[in-house]
């Protein structure tokens, strides 16, 4: 759950830099926003690495109670 609320935290502070780049045409602002998208991308993985994970070993302790 740690790496889910990060991942809303990053989100969150990447609004003002996108507010600047689409609405005050801030291009470095989008730069910000396209790395933050790039962290945000890994952080996806990673959560989605850690969630098969622990639906495996959820599996695997069923398995062996039967």
């Amino acid at each position: 759950m740690k790496k889910f609320t990060e991942a809303k935290n990053l989100i969150e502070s990447l609004e003002a830099d996108a507010d600047k780049f689409y609405n005050k045409a801030n291009s470095a602002a989008g730069t910000r926003v396209r790395k933050g998208m790039q962290d945000l991308k890994n952080l996806a993985q990673a959560i989605r690495l850690e969630v098969q994970d622990t639906k495996n070993k959820e599996a695997e302790k069923l398995a062996k109670k039967k």
